[in-house]
């Protein structure tokens, strides 16, 4: 908050220059720098004189600049004029009296002063004060102004000759005289620093003086000297006695200022300007200056600002703990009310009494009518308890649920716990038991409070901190503020998360609304004893009561009168009676408040009346703001409150300044008449804070997310404006959708159209990034503002689409929200428990709901890893989500912004699929478990729990609700639930059925059976069109209910029914029995058609009717299976063909059929079998894992997978139906009960009621997601990145293409392959399997070499591809041509580690610890190092392609050397320290030789830099797995497991997870680093800046490295779009390449 002093009409130019340069670029220094916003208050902004401040609206701003501000408070401009004297708005009666006595004593008249001011006995102490000057409106604009003008000149010479005249007679003192004489500048500037303490003054403002030598040029004397100068009798008095403006200028900067600068360093910049004498102080040299000024003043507040602690520069501070930033929060809101307690309520000894009550177990409930003070009472009550509990150290918890920015009951739970566990871990509270500190329920860890934990969770965590931890010593005082004003009613809700009775040291206070009947209703007497009610309470009522009565009048008067007394006004005897008079009205304290603002403005001879004072607090408040408007003007006053009263946690002055500059109907009201309006006008913002500056009293200041903010004391002036200002729901729209362009950095305002003039403005809105990004320091700050106000005004002004595209689901927006640490709110929001409607995009969202609560505690501890866990959790589902593609191509954009990353460009096979939604219904009974279970295929999912209950979930998006349907006045219990079709049939424990179509309204039919046969439960039924066919358990008749009708028939059975099946058309129905029968009747007459029974007489389970066929397949108990012919409906059906199971036979568990795969899946413990229905052929069989058994199976919705439960397993378990491995493991909470298919989910049903749910699409795409056998030994990658290859070690090599994601085709084997090498040229593959080598070309697949008889243990291929080395242990290692296998060479001895020499001349390897050259052409071994200062052994080596002569040698001593071969000569170039050891296993070197990976020890990479000849050190996050060096010598990847000490203090299994880091060599950057969900077991970096990993399921990842500064560009390659190929089979487009019969080449 800046306060700028100029000379009013002389800074025109410097004003308009620091306006549109400095101030602009300022701000927004300070918001990316500190996070803090910059006001420049210019009291004389303005065009127009008559919205001028006066001086005493000036000095409160003055004062609230020096409060308030920051950093630099002042900043004075003191030019070359000194500016004119402004007329006192008020003089003390005595001082005005003799004025007058002067004057007239001396003759001069006082006609013009006595009619300028009139007296005022309502001021302290009374004084004359100036009227308002009369303006004529018939005059012109600028001729009135001019006339206005002239009046008040004149009137000041007035003044001032009077003043004059009692200086010379001795009645008034010189110094006192001067404030008649001093302009606004000087004046203002006194204020502001005479008499300050230092620390006001240093650092804190700026003054700037310029001196101007030659201002007036020799034309501007003469027009001066040649005007007449008007002489008047104010003229006649002794100059001597009057100071001149010369004077008291120069007395400013010679004497004031100088002083200053001694006494108080006072920051003082002098400047002198010479100029021609004849032309004087032009517009261009005003210019020049202006300029200079900018540069200067820019520099200065900089410095000051950067230099100054204003806040605490470390990240943890603001996007650490969202709930410890709230708390302190709500700890100042409690402050800030309780100043409002002027008057003691005698319902304050209540409460105490209430708090210092031993044994006390029932909450005590302060209640009132609206507006009585309960809110203030209890903030002052809060504050006073340590004092009222002088014998304990009492931890005091104070929540104002109604000013919460965030009211849901998860949050409100997750404050309120981690309050107390804070209040009882803090310093002060010495005496609390360790022991209990230590219970894990105590904890303050945030991730203990994040998105996974459920409501249940949270009221058992609070019932747990509030029986552990108070104590006698420490109890613990819990008051709760506004619960019945919570939106969506969650205060009953709240309540009962609250324990009843109290434990014995929780003291509860709530702050209810007599008129909120419902929160009283939630205090029932069950929820404690009666003996705990204190007296005076209703013992029925279950808790204490306290009444706020009414405020006696005499303190309401007392208050006034204060309040009047503290700004220097007061009431005659005649008005006090008028006020009496309305206190007796009304006794509501923010009334007498109210009639401060109005008889504030009275003067001692205003002709008030009892129509005078309005009545009543919403008349007041009204009558406030018409005063405003008429004061400051209806546009603005109107918009002003409206934004305060719509924004969702209040308004920042310089955002509500933006709001109203952006608002065009505001802007016509500062556009004169016929005046062009600037481009970057905008509105005072002096007129913004005169505004608030009358509006004060009534508006709280408040800290919440790290800005001060400004909203209403009382939320009965938010009912005012909204009837006043609001009244349509367009207006509210209008003003919502102005406020989300302006934080979403648009610039637009309201009421375009219907603005008097158009108005045309090209200006730049303040920033509003989603994160300040700053070079003052590396921290970068949420923008918490924006986060917190867009996303409502988006949903409020029903800007849908932009809400949910362009805010959650932007990767922007989301790490803004979780940096700022609301992670669980920004959950809520995708989820839809914000209140948000659902849309299109709801899958979707919950799919990134899921992500972010699976990484919940990752993310918490690290935020910036937000794009790396999306980007690796998104891409291997794009496919199944096209829409989120747009999310995936940020998160690409924002690496490229950071100019530096580590992206996806192949995702590996993801080891198992998050959920879309996690449901938890909310039960009574805690133990309570599910009974049964049933889902619709259109995704409504019923579940009806052993004690009765009955809960829905309505499909993605939707919550768990439970069902309540009453009979005779009584909640009816359920026993059972079906489903069929569209329909749900729910049979309850007192026997009724209730139907429901879930296509259409909440409506449930009662099926009525009046022959009573619906006794027993019912086993199953079948829905066709309007028609239900039902059968009973251990009954032999079927119930047919006709929906249209209510009406039910009956078919009777030969034996008890036990499946159904209905044909397509409706006339026929089939009915398996007990006995292995099935009946087929005709629905329309009722008559038995005919029957058919299996031969082992097993009941029936399914009945599968394929009518295209005329077949009808029947599966038995025990999963036999009979096909019969029912082509002739009138005659039984023809026995086709049995099958029954063989062996051990157990009954089927379920059954599952597709009609799209024509696939049959029967369940069975033992067992799973999948028939082909075409065929009727058994195509497979899967058996459980040893020791377990299936306990259910369900085909997924491609065919491909099963997906099965097993007993005593808390997972569900995806089997791949052509290989029968298990390839996913989907994680639930608790132990699963059963499995539900939708039309496009699958839901899994747990014990305890809570449904899991996945999108069918995605477990298809994870479950046939491509990935070898076993694990993936070798990687091998073309140099052009476009292709590679893999081997797991058993007869199959793959080549997959990169930019398809897919493998090409496979290499097969006659035996595992042991060793894989690509040519340089990558036109060749040579494998090493089973002894024998093979050659492949690579574009064809061609196997044109098999060679036996090599003995090989490893191949290597010459770099220029013509040769293949076969190395062998025991044999001869030989040397062939690689295009026909023949035999150049031999080399009699084993080299170990060989390396072929760039110039294909030479074997390089090591025998018995010497380095040794074999000829390729003779091998013999010609070259030897040899070292001749010691006999060392060498433990490693390497070859360098860009220097082919030398070898670079590392001896075991640690000595580093450079080994030419062809001349046998070496260079010793270092040696390592003895604490560096280079490890073989590990050493690596880059191409050019500059670095050498030594080891990765110790949690570190430790490199040799051989260019700088230094070593380097890059400490790791844990132990080190696989590092690589790339061939270019840029960068080294590792991947190693965290240990960091916030991992080892968390057992979540995200922390435990192995990390690929890649690290730049030149500086030690780290380029990025991506979380691996699976264990590596290869690194691999190409030349292409691509890092493969091989995991241990026999997937592959590659990460492409973006680092702007050495490769200039992305390498990140997207799959493209492969046109639905991935709905089938990835393997199924693979091509198999065979190898040769038998070998074609066979060596000796």
């Amino acid at each position: 908050m800046l306060f700028v002093f100029m000379v009013c009409k002389d800074s025109v130019v410097e004003r308009k220059a620091l306006r549109e340069r400095v101030f602009p670029k300022l701000r927004e220094h300070c918001r990316h720098t500190l996070g803090l916003d910059v006001r420049v208050i210019d009291p004389f902004e303005s065009s127009d004189p008559s919205r001028w401040p006066d001086e005493n609206t000036r000095q409160q701003l003055i004062k609230e600049c020096r409060k308030s501000s920051a950093g630099p408070f002042l900043l004075a401009l003191v030019g070359h004029q000194y500016g004119t004297a402004s007329l006192p708005a008020q003089v003390e009666v005595s001082e005005f009296q003799l004025l007058l006595q002067e004057s007239q004593r001396a003759g001069v008249s006082t006609q013009e002063l006595e009619r300028a001011y009139q007296r005022d006995e309502n001021t302290i102490p009374p004084s004359y004060c100036l009227t308002p000057l009369h303006r004529h409106t018939c005059c012109p604009q600028e001729e009135e102004e001019m006339r206005m003008k002239a009046k008040e000149e004149e009137l000041m010479k007035v003044i001032q000759t009077t003043v004059s005249l009692c200086v010379h007679s001795g009645v008034i003192s010189p110094e006192r005289a001067q404030s008649y004489y001093r302009s606004a500048l000087d004046a203002d500037l006194r204020f502001a620093l005479d008499n300050r303490p230092d620390n006001d003054i240093i650092r804190r403002c700026l003054v700037y003086v310029q001196r101007v030598i030659n201002a007036k040029g020799e034309l501007e004397k003469r027009q001066m000297t040649s005007q007449p100068q008007p002489q008047s009798e104010a003229a006649t008095f002794d100059v001597r006695t009057t100071p001149t403006d010369g004077q008291l200028f120069s007395d400013l900067h010679d004497n004031f200022l100088p002083g200053l600068i001694t006494s108080s360093q006072l920051l003082v910049y002098s400047t002198a300007t010479e100029c021609d004498h004849r032309y004087g102080y032009t517009t261009a040299r005003r210019r020049g200056y202006a300029e200079c000024l900018c540069q200067q003043v820019y520099s200065d507040l900089v410095g000051l600002i950067d230099t100054l602690s204003v806040l605490d520069s470390s990240e943890g501070s603001q996007l650490g703990d969202a709930l410890a930033r709230e708390q302190a929060e709500q700890q100042e809101l409690c402050d800030v009310l309780s100043r409002f307690y002027d008057i003691i309520r005698p319902e304050e000894e209540k409460v105490r009494a209430y708090v210092q009550q031993s044994g006390q177990q029932c909450p005590l409930v302060v209640t009132g009518g609206p507006c009585t003070g309960k809110t203030v009472l209890m903030a002052h009550c809060s504050q006073q308890i340590k004092t009222w509990l002088p014998d304990c150290d009492p931890v005091v918890v104070t929540y104002f649920c109604n000013l919460s920015i965030n009211p849901s009951p998860r949050h409100l739970l997750s404050s309120l716990c981690y309050q107390i566990v804070c209040g009882y871990h803090s310093e002060s509270s010495s005496e609390q038991n360790p022991s209990d500190l230590d219970d894990p329920s105590c904890t303050t860890n945030l991730r203990d409070f994040n998105p996974n934990i459920c409501l249940s969770e949270l009221k058992e965590r609070l019932s747990s901190l509030l029986s552990i931890m108070p104590s006698t010593k420490q109890p613990l005082v819990l008051i709760l503020f506004g619960l019945g004003h919570i939106k969506n009613n969650f205060g009953p809700y709240i309540l009962d998360s609250l324990p009843s009775p109290l434990p014995p040291s929780v003291k509860l206070i709530l702050t209810v609304s007599s008129n909120r009947t419902q929160i009283l209703q939630a205090l029932n007497p069950q929820r404690s004893p009666p003996q705990c009610v204190s007296e005076g309470s209703e013992k029925e009522s279950g808790y204490v009561c306290v009444q706020l009565g009414l405020v006696d009048r005499k303190q309401r008067v007392k208050m006034l009168v204060s309040l009047l007394s503290s700004s220097g006004r007061r009431v005659t005897s005649g008005q006090q009676a008028l006020v009496n008079q309305a206190l007796t009205s009304c006794h509501l304290t923010l009334y007498a408040r109210l009639l401060h603002s109005h008889t504030s403005l009275w003067h001692s001879d205003s002709d008030v009346t009892e129509s005078s004072l309005p009545d009543g607090v919403h008349s007041s408040i009204s009558a406030l703001l018409d005063h405003l408007e008429q004061k400051h003007g209806y546009s603005i006053v109107a918009r002003a409150v409206s934004y305060l009263s719509l924004s969702r946690s209040g308004l920042t002055e310089a955002e509500l300044a933006d709001l109203l500059s952006s608002d065009h109907k505001v802007l016509t009201e500062y556009v004169q008449q016929d005046e062009s309006p600037p481009s970057d006008m905008r509105v005072p913002q002096i007129c913004v804070e005169s505004l608030l500056l009358d509006l004060r009293r009534f508006l709280i200041r408040r800290t919440l997310a790290g800005s001060h903010v400004l909203s209403w004391v009382s939320r009965h002036f938010k009912l005012v404006v909204a009837k006043r200002c609001l009244g349509t729901h367009e207006v509210r729209r209008e003003i919502h959708s102005a406020m989300a362009d302006y934080f979403s950095g648009r610039l637009s305002g309201p009421n375009k159209d219907g603005a008097q003039m158009e108005i045309h403005i090209d200006r730049q809105p303040c920033s509003q990034p989603f994160v300040f990004a700053s070079s003052f320091n590396e921290v970068a700050r949420v923008n918490l503002r924006m986060v917190l106000e867009l996303p409502h005004h988006l949903q409020e002004s029903n800007k849908l689409w932009e809400l949910e595209h362009g805010l959650l689901m932007s990767l922007r927006f989301q790490q803004a929200m979780v940096r700022a640490g609301l992670l669980v709110d920004l959950v809520a929001m995708l989820e839809g428990e914000d209140g948000s409607p659902n849309s299109c995009l709801s899958r979707e969202r919950a799919l990134l709901a899921s992500i972010l609560k699976s990484y919940a505690c990752l993310l918490q501890s690290s935020p910036l890893q937000l794009p790396s866990v999306m980007e690796t959790s998104l891409l291997p589902h794009l496919e199944v989500f096209p829409e989120l593609k747009g999310y995936a191509k940020e998160i690409r954009l924002e690496r490229r912004e950071r100019r530096m990353g580590l992206g996806v460009a192949l995702c590996p096979a993801p080891p198992s699929v998050p959920s879309i939604q996690c449901l938890k219904c909310d039960a009574k009974t805690k133990d309570a478990s599910v009974r049964e279970a049933a889902g619709t295929e259109c995704g409504i999912v019923a579940e009806i729990m052993d004690d009765g209950m009955a809960w829905f979930w309505k499909g993605s998006g939707c919550d768990v609700v439970k069902l309540l349907l009453s009979c005779e006045q009584k909640e009816m219990k359920f026993a059972g639930v079906k489903s069929s079709g569209q329909f749900l049939l729910l049979h309850t424990q007192c026997n009724k059925l209730f139907l429901w179509d879930v296509t259409g309204p909440e409506k449930f039919l009662q099926v009525k059976d009046p022959l009573k046969t619906t006794a027993k439960k019912v086993e199953g039924f079948v829905a066709y069109q309007e028609k239900i066919f039902m059968w009973w358990k251990d009954e032999s008749f079927v119930s047919v209910f006709d929906v249209s009708s209510e009406t039910l028939t009956h078919f009777l059975c030969q034996s008890f029914v036990t499946s159904l099946v209905c044909s397509s058309n409706g006339f026929y129905m089939y009915c398996g029995q007990e006995e292995g029968t099935v009946s087929i009747f005709d629905t329309n007459t009722g008559s038995l058609l005919g029957t058919c029974s299996n031969s082992n007489h097993n009941a029936v389970a399914l009945i599968l009717l394929c009518e295209d066929k005329w077949e009808m397949a029947c599966v038995d108990r025990t999963g036999g299976l009979t096909l019969w012919d029912v082509a002739a409906k009138r005659n039984p059906p023809r026995l086709v063909t049995e099958s029954f199971a063989v062996g051990e036979s157990n009954n089927i568990l379920n059954v599952d059929y597709s009609h799209e795969i024509v696939t049959l899946l029967v369940c069975q413990p033992h067992q799973v079998a999948l028939w082909d229905t075409c065929d009727w052929e058994l195509w497979d069989h899967f058996l459980a894992p040893k020791g377990r058994a299936f306990t259910q199976a369900v085909l997924s919705q491609d065919g491909h997978l099963f997906l099965a439960l097993l007993d005593a397993c808390p997972l569900v378990l995806v089997w791949k139906v052509s290989t029968g491995e298990c390839v996913l493991s989907l994680e639930i909470n608790n132990q699963p009960r059963t499995l539900l298919k939708t039309a496009s989910d699958v839901v899994c049903v747990s014990h305890d009621g809570c449904l899991t749910v996945w999108d069918s699409g995605m477990i298809d795409a994870a479950g046939t997601a491509p990935k070898m056998g076993c694990g993936v030994k070798e990687v091998v990658v073309e140099r052009t990145g476009e292709w590679f290859y893999t081997s797991d070690g058993s007869e199959t090599v793959w080549r997959w293409r990169l930019e398809t994601g897919l493998p090409h085709a496979n290499f097969l084997h006659d035996g595992p392959v042991e060793k894989l090498r690509l040519s340089p040229d990558n036109l060749h593959l040579v494998t090493l399997s089973a002894g024998e080598i093979y050659v492949w070309q690579t574009k064809t697949g061609q196997n044109i070499l098999r060679m036996r008889g090599s003995r090989a243990t490893d191949i290597l291929i010459s770099p220029n591809s013509n040769f293949g080395i076969s190395i062998s242990k025991r044999g001869l290692s030989r040397v062939w041509k690689l295009t026909h296998g023949s035999i150049v060479c031999s080399i009699h001895s084993h080299l170990s580690d060989a390396q072929v020499s760039p110039e294909n001349t030479f074997l390089i390897g090591l025998r018995h610890g010497d380095l040794v050259a074999a000829s390729l052409w003779s091998g013999l071994i010609s070259k030897r190092f040899s070292c001749v200062e010691s006999s060392e052994h060498v433990v490693a080596f390497h070859t360098l392609s860009e220097h082919p002569d030398f070898v670079v040698v590392m001896a075991a001593s640690g000595a580093v050397y450079t080994w030419k071969v062809a001349e046998q000569t070496l260079c010793k170039h270092f040696q390592l320290p003895s604490r560096f050891h280079c490890q073989p296993q590990d050493f690596q070197m880059s191409s050019d030789g500059s670095y050498a990976l030594l080891s990765t020890d110790n949690e570190a990479i430790n490199l040799l830099d051989l260019a700088q000849v230094r070593l380097c050190s890059f400490k790791a996050e844990g132990p080190v797995i696989k590092a690589c060096l790339d061939t270019t010598g840029c960068y080294a990847a590792y991947i190693s497991r965290p240990t960091s000490t916030l991992e080892k203090n968390c057992n979540c299994s995200l922390h435990a997870r192995p990390v690929l880091t890649v690290v730049r060599l030149a500086d030690g950057e780290r380029i990025g680093s991506v979380c691996l969900s699976k264990n590596p077991l290869t690194l691999v970096v190409c030349e292409r800046q691509c890092a493969f990993v091989g995991f241990e399921d026999g997937s592959v990842g590659v990460y492409s490295i973006l680092d702007v500064t050495v490769n200039g560009e992305d390498s990140v390659m997207c799959r493209e779009d492969l046109n639905g190929q991935l709905k089938k089979c990835p393997f199924d487009r693979v091509f198999s390449w065979l190898p040769l019969a038998t070998p074609n080449v066979i060596w000796p």
